[in-house]
């Protein structure tokens, strides 16, 4: 019996996840069409032109690429500045995000309320870069400054969802999160994976932790 569950884990680690993933992104981009249609001309008519935002994000094995999103602020946007980061890499008590900040719009607020400015990522999962679950990806900024540890969650492609995700997202701090993402780089299987896109669906509904 654990010889069978190890070669099934082995056959999804090399090759079933990308099938998985190919096959629900594009399961997923084919529901969320009508959505889509809908949510760009909300975007086009309230906000206004680019409606899709691009930056870089450091993927599998530190490699960079670029991650697509429905724009959620506006135009004139400033960057955060980032606090000075340890040299023994980020601080466990770090947090990335805060739920007031006045550079996003009304609309980007409900979207980033419901992951909808995310789905445009399906096309990443579809070209190879993300994974439909896994840890989310990162800015370069951060994973330049891992340590050792922090950067093992980096060994599996970033995901749409992950562990953190449905455990806190927003709300957890950056040790809590590498935490998360670690356990899910040494335990992942396909039904840990189904469980997490279950649990994902619950947790956008109530809208918990997401700004």
């Amino acid at each position: 019996m654990h010889g069978q569950l190890a070669q099934t884990k082995t056959f999804y680690s090399k090759n079933g996840k990308r099938i998985f993933d190919i096959v629900g992104a594009l399961l997923l981009l084919f529901i969320t069409i009508p959505l889509m249609l809908v949510v760009f001309l909300i975007l086009l008519i309230s906000t206004g032109r680019p409606v899709f935002l691009k930056q870089i994000r450091t993927g599998q094995e530190h490699q960079r690429f670029v991650i697509w999103k429905l724009r959620t602020m506006t135009i004139q946007a400033v960057p955060v500045k980032m606090p000075r980061l340890c040299a023994d890499g980020i601080p466990d008590d770090f947090y990335f995000k805060t739920e007031q900040d006045a550079r996003i719009t009304k609309v980007g607020a409900v979207l980033r309320k419901l992951s909808i400015d995310e789905i445009p990522q399906l096309i990443n999962v579809l070209k190879g870069d993300m994974s439909i679950v896994g840890p989310r990806p990162e800015v370069p900024t951060i994973t330049n400054a891992y340590n050792n540890l922090q950067a093992r969650r980096l060994e599996v492609k970033p995901g749409l969802t992950g562990l953190a995700q449905i455990n806190g997202r927003s709300n957890i701090s950056h040790g809590q999160k590498i935490s998360y993402d670690l356990e899910y780089v040494v335990k992942y299987s396909f039904w840990m994976d189904i469980k997490i896109i279950i649990k994902t669906l619950f947790v956008v509904l109530a809208r918990t932790g997401a700004y």
